[in-house]
């Protein structure tokens, strides 16, 4: 379905330092102007805070009323965003950018609306203190110890028109604070009271004017570029911050975020995943990281997730092929024994950056943003029966020893019991490993190691072998370990792989959009193990369910028709981006829903059932394959229509200039003939004799009758293609429509010489006469248009097979036998003799009047040359046989 895209609407934002500075009134004063100057203004939402000036400015002014929604138990008012669109004037006002929308509503935050609004091509006046930014967040945090959790992404300021700076100075608004004018929550009037102080205050606006400055900066750069106004201009070049599960990785994202704005350079976040760094679905950690990602993104990075094996090289590998000239990283909180068993990042990333900047940030200790516990990676569950299996393969090994001491030995035997160790961590990971190797160690020890039944080393070369023996299990362990997790992972990949190379084969040559939908929802339910619906636009522009699945549960599929579910679906299909669960947009949803999105067209959605709210980022990935695939094969059986449906209309126009070229030409020549004779009778009617007046009367004749048959072939044509055409039945006698044909043909036969042979006793028809005397007028017509003067033209009807056959042979050309099949076709005339005229719509006529009597007509060559044109026509139940014999 091609989408029709509106102009984009312009944001204009009112930014403030704080709250109190005057922002809801200068943007009221702004839009009375516009009011004053005839533009469309609408309030959707205004906050007065019964504050008096500003109410007398809402006065005046057209307003959208809001709707209204359950918070916490009460009836609390809301943006209806469903009626402003549905008015869509030119100019609305929405009040609180930041806001955070009550449960329910389509998005989850108000800024969302906003971006809705202006896709609708509606123009947007709004207000924002500098605080709600999200790349200044952990700053404000700092100076003003206020953390605050509405935040806009700096993405949509932008995207914004103008930002329009309000400043008052500080003591100014403290003024405002103590005479009431500013609005201060009761629930936080203490935090508030600490917020205005003159130091945060001043803080605050030196960011609201460095904020402004650096975007006033970008846009002259952008104008200067625009006009080709020669300056220096940033080298391009790329910020990479490097994301991982530490909460501080927020903190780290906003400071990258600010050092490429200042830059103006484009900033790329990737979070690389190794086999020390891969946490099980579900993890509190696995959570941060994609809700870090999400973040990211909300700023305008680029996400990339890479899965290596060495996470230095992986991300100066991605930082060369990023074109990346800085790199941001997170100072690590690790020990200074951790750092020496393992290695500094930080300077392992020095050594290799050839030329790229290092930049290291150091953090706040991290915290849980949901809990705010100070947390680490947790391995997982502990699993008993794993160390269990450990000790009873150990076991194993001291059993088979004893019995075989003597012709083991030592040595032997202290390899067996690496064998327990190295299963150990293959199966269950390298914990069960080390637990294995001590109860392995212990053993040997106990039972072979001299004086055996005790612990005591009495020889100072086995001390030295046990501690080789645990260096070489922990090793051996830890290396198994790591080989399973990239065989689990490469196993999973290559199932991914091969899944969408299965499902990319398999639809290449489909061209119907049901078998696609099946084939999708089919591999991608296996893939991913969720139930998956696949919805494209019926002829009306509504989403339909094509395909759904519903692997290993029993669900009820009304989930789908709730009334949720569509609005998401909808929504996804319009706006070509994801809503439903795990998105800020309708997240009440059951599905995740992802448009299928092509270069230029949206072609459907894909609905993806998630029990948790966050999609994991190697199933998004896998998710966005499938619909790309989807995308290009719907698309691509759209195009096969249009493209069969453009090649109908040329056939229809082709055929449409043929039957003018034609109709022009047939009729021209009786016509001209008409009006040549019609003039001398006008002219000179007594300078002609009787006989000579005769001839020219029978030359109007003919040209009339001529065209006659022209006409009556045309509306003969045009009642067969509408199905208009009914057949008249009766009981014919061939041998009358043979007789009736030759007469109306009499004056053309006058040159050739006709043989008719008709067989004696032949059943009537029951059929149409009329009609079948005018395909035995046309079939004549066409034999002597392409026959010499003086040939014979061979009329034969003869009974077979219950029907009778009538055939028609001349002493012509002749048809070449690649076109035999051809000459019913409508407008179709073979190319020799050149002089022969003729609209080509005879013979179409004679097959389609044929086969609606349930008979058969075709051409075939005649082997002494010429063609002979035959067609049959049953016989009924019922036969009559004339009481004359036809001689």
């Amino acid at each position: 379905m091609k989408q029709i895209v509106e102009p984009r609407g312009s944001l204009t934002v009112f930014l403030g330092a704080a709250p109190g500075v005057g922002k809801t009134y200068t943007m009221l004063e702004a839009a009375h102007q516009r009011l004053n100057e005839g533009y469309d203004v609408a309030v959707a939402w205004v906050e007065t805070h019964g504050m008096p000036e500003t109410e007398r400015l809402l006065e005046g002014l057209p307003q959208i009323p809001a709707r209204f929604g359950n918070l916490q138990g009460k009836i609390s008012p809301e943006l209806d965003i469903d009626v402003i669109l549905k008015r869509k004037p030119k100019l609305v006002l929405v009040d609180e950018l930041a806001h955070a929308n009550i449960p329910g509503s389509r998005h989850v935050r108000r800024f969302q609306d906003v971006e809705e609004l202006l896709t609708a091509g509606i123009n947007v006046y709004t207000t924002l203190n500098i605080q709600h930014i999200e790349s200044l967040n952990d700053i404000v945090a700092q100076i003003t110890g206020v953390i605050v959790k509405e935040t806009v992404p700096d993405r949509i300021l932008e995207k914004a028109a103008s930002v329009q700076l309000i400043d008052i100075p500080p003591q100014e608004l403290l003024k405002r604070l103590k005479e009431g004018k500013v609005y201060v929550p009761p629930q936080n009037e203490q935090a508030m009271r600490k917020f205005f102080r003159t130091g945060n205050i001043n803080a605050l606006r030196e960011m609201s004017l460095r904020f402004t400055a650096s975007r006033v900066d970008k846009d002259m750069s952008e104008y200067m570029h625009e006009h080709k106004i020669e300056g220096p201009w940033p080298a391009a070049g790329r910020v990479m911050v490097c994301v991982s599960a530490s909460p501080f990785s927020a903190q780290l994202i906003r400071a990258a975020h600010r050092l490429a704005a200042g830059i103006q350079a484009e900033l790329v976040a990737v979070h690389i995943e190794t086999p020390a760094r891969r946490f099980p679905a579900g993890d509190r950690e696995r959570d941060r990281v994609t809700r870090n990602m999400r973040l990211a993104e909300d700023l305008g990075a680029k996400p990339l997730t890479i899965v290596g094996e060495n996470l230095v090289q992986e991300i100066i590998e991605a930082a060369c092929v990023q074109n990346v000239s800085a790199i941001v990283i997170g100072k690590p909180q690790h020990s200074r024994l951790w750092e020496l068993w393992h290695g500094s990042l930080v300077d392992k990333l020095i050594r290799n950056s050839d030329g790229i900047n290092i930049y290291v940030i150091r953090g706040a200790a991290e915290q849980d943003p949901d809990n705010g516990i100070r947390t680490t990676p947790k391995e997982e569950g502990f699993n008993w029966r794993q160390y269990i299996g450990g000790l009873a393969m150990t076991m194993l090994a001291t059993l088979f020893s004893l019995f075989f001491e003597e012709k083991t030995g030592l040595i032997n035997i202290a390899l067996l019991y690496q064998l327990p160790v190295i299963m150990s961590a293959f199966w269950w990971g390298r914990w069960p490993s080390y637990f294995t190797a001590l109860c392995g160690l212990a053993a040997f020890d106990f039972l072979f190691v001299p004086p055996t039944l005790t612990f005591t080393i009495a020889d100072i070369h086995y001390l030295w072998s046990f501690i080789i023996f645990l260096i070489m299990a922990f090793v051996i362990g830890g290396r198994t370990e790591l080989l399973r997790s990239e065989a689990a992972s490469a196993r999973q990949r290559e199932r991914s792989t091969r899944a969408l190379y299965q499902f990319s084969r398999e639809i290449a040559g489909i061209i119907d959009l049901e078998l696609i939908s099946q084939q999708l929802v089919k591999q991608a339910a296996e893939t991913v193990g969720r139930s998956v619906v696949v919805m494209l636009p019926d002829n009306s522009g509504q989403l339909a369910i094509r395909a759904e699945s519903y692997p290993g549960i029993n669900r009820n599929k009304k989930t789908l028709q709730k009334t949720i579910e569509i609005a998401a679906a909808a929504w996804s299909f319009k706006h070509g981006q994801a809503a439903g669960r795990s998105t800020d947009t309708l997240s009440d949803a059951m599905y995740l829903y992802i448009p299928l999105k092509t270069t230029d067209n949206i072609v459907g959605v894909l609905g993806v059932h998630v029990k948790e709210n966050n999609v994991l980022p190697e199933e998004k990935r896998l998710i966005d394959a499938w619909t790309g695939l989807a995308a290009i094969a719907v698309e691509r059986v759209k195009l096969a229509e249009q493209a069969r449906g453009a090649s109908l209309l040329l056939e229809a126009d082709r055929l449409r200039t043929a039957l003018f070229n034609s109709i022009s030409h047939e009729l021209r020549t009786p016509l001209a003939s008409i009006i040549g004779s019609v003039s001398t009778l006008v002219e000179a009617e007594d300078m002609y004799s009787k006989a000579a007046r005769r001839e020219l009367l029978e030359t109007i004749q003919d040209g009339a009758a001529r065209m006659e048959r022209i006409v009556a072939n045309l509306l003969d044509t045009a009642r067969l293609e509408s199905g208009m055409m009914q057949l008249k039945i009766d009981w014919c006698d061939i041998e009358d429509i043979i007789g009736t044909s030759l007469n109306r043909l009499r004056e053309t036969t006058k040159r050739y010489t006709l043989t008719v042979n008709v067989a004696p006793a032949l059943p009537m028809l029951k059929a149409d006469c009329v009609l079948l005397e005018q395909v035995l007028i046309n079939i004549i017509d066409n034999a002597l248009k392409y026959s010499p003067h003086d040939s014979e033209i061979l009329i034969r009807a003869e009974p077979k097979a219950g029907t009778v056959v009538i055939s028609v042979s001349d002493n012509g050309v002749g048809i070449p036998e690649e076109d035999l099949s051809k000459v019913f076709d409508k407008f179709y005339r073979i190319q020799q003799p050149k002089h022969v005229s003729g609209t080509g719509l005879g013979l179409s006529i004679c097959k389609g009047i044929i086969e609606a009597h349930g008979g058969l007509i075709w051409a075939e060559r005649r082997p002494s040359g010429g063609t002979t044109i035959r067609f049959q026509v049953p016989v009924a139940e019922e036969v009559v046989i004339p009481e004359r014999i036809v001689k």
